[in-house]
């Protein structure tokens, strides 16, 4: 199967990136799908009723990718801190089924600027650490 170059490019970022890199990426990707429902919301669901599939799309993505970052912590290394971010991350699925079911995009905003917050503190720590990890070398110490 011939790969694109976007798709190539992608595949190298992310089996070259350092864990806290990768971290940032699924932070990122939260966002943008939490932007993504919203963006749906705002268009008159009544008027667009596809949109209600997408904004489900679009919220199944943050809630997958909310798991992904619950299965990620390392609750021996990572301690009290791991413990708060994996109780947040309940609290984050929590809030977005019911802002699905209920197309809350209160709750939807909420989450996402959490989420933001989070992202951005990963940022910090992973060029405090010069974004490398690996075999060897110091990195961000994957608890969240």
């Amino acid at each position: 199967m011939i790969q694109s170059p976007l798709g190539a490019y992608k595949e190298t970022r992310v089996r070259t990136a350092s864990p806290g890199q990768l971290i940032v990426m699924l932070y990122n990707e939260a966002v943008k799908q939490c932007d993504t429902a919203l963006d749906y919301m705002t268009e008159n669901v009544k008027k667009k009723p596809q949109n209600i599939e997408k904004i489900n799309q679009a919220v199944n993505k943050v809630q997958d990718i909310v798991t992904e970052l619950m299965a990620s912590l390392d609750f021996e290394a990572g301690g009290d801190i791991a413990r708060d971010l994996f109780a947040l991350y309940v609290f984050f699925n929590r809030e977005l089924m019911e802002a699905n079911i209920a197309k809350d995009g209160q709750r939807i905003r909420s989450v996402r600027n959490l989420l933001d917050e989070l992202r951005q503190a990963w940022v910090q720590a992973a060029a405090q650490t010069g974004g490398v990890g690996g075999e060897g070398q110091a990195g961000v110490n994957i608890a969240g």
